[in-house]
């Protein structure tokens, strides 16, 4: 990894702003990039709000969760949304690190940011649908962690999730959606070839990633 401390750093929005045009990622306090010798796997994507245009099965993901509200606060960490967490992580990375979380580190994974940063809270009526932490930059929305109901996985709630943000950046007029890294070849990345187009970025800067269809079928 490339790292370095943003919370150290005079000015960590501004900091975070010129990292994020440069492929970086955050976490807490601090920002991140992949530098493995002979792998450049993970590619940094963002979506141009204006230039998207939702396929079909997107507007029947949308259609299906059109009873879902939502609500953008500043980025605090409730207990309610860490036992949806705790049960997400549970049922999609039970073999993984996160799995071991207490609500401490919860706490910190919300909490401890140098940046603006919101916490969007989703619900279906009183039921808590979904939760995602996100900065908000100065040229778009950019999407650190998100996590739903896992009984809900018919309704695409991961994709609706992305569906919201891209209008609710079109309402902040922020030109924008950073999705963080997609791997080509990682099942569970690709969900976000569905979104077009989308950029990559690389040693040229971002770039539109040119994908076959069959990358981003319904």
């Amino acid at each position: 990894m490339v790292f370095t401390d943003l919370a150290s750093a005079g000015t960590p929005p501004r900091l975070h702003d010129q990292l994020s045009r440069a492929g970086f990622r955050r976490s807490q306090g601090i920002a991140y990039k992949p530098n493995c010798p002979g792998c450049q796997a993970c590619v940094p994507v963002r979506l141009p709000v204006d230039d998207f245009s939702p396929s079909r099965g997107l507007q029947r993901i949308a259609r299906r969760n059109a009873g879902i509200t939502a609500r953008a606060t500043p980025a605090r960490a409730l207990n309610e949304h860490f036992t949806l967490f705790h049960r997400y992580v549970l049922s999609r990375h039970g073999d993984g690190g996160m799995a071991g979380m207490t609500f401490e580190d919860y706490v910190a994974m919300v909490q401890d940011t140098p940046v603006p940063s919101e916490v969007v809270d989703y619900r279906d009526g009183e039921a808590l649908y979904g939760v995602c932490l996100t900065d908000v930059l100065d040229d778009g929305l950019s999407l650190v962690y998100s996590f739903f109901d896992p009984t809900r996985s018919g309704d695409s709630p991961g994709k609706y999730i992305i569906l919201w943000h891209i209008e609710e950046a079109r309402r902040r007029g922020l030109p924008y959606v950073y999705l963080g890294y997609w791997i080509e070849n990682s099942r569970k990345m690709a969900y976000k070839a569905r979104f077009q187009p989308l950029e990559a970025h690389g040693p040229d800067g971002w770039r539109r990633l040119e994908l076959a269809a069959s990358a981003f079928s319904e």
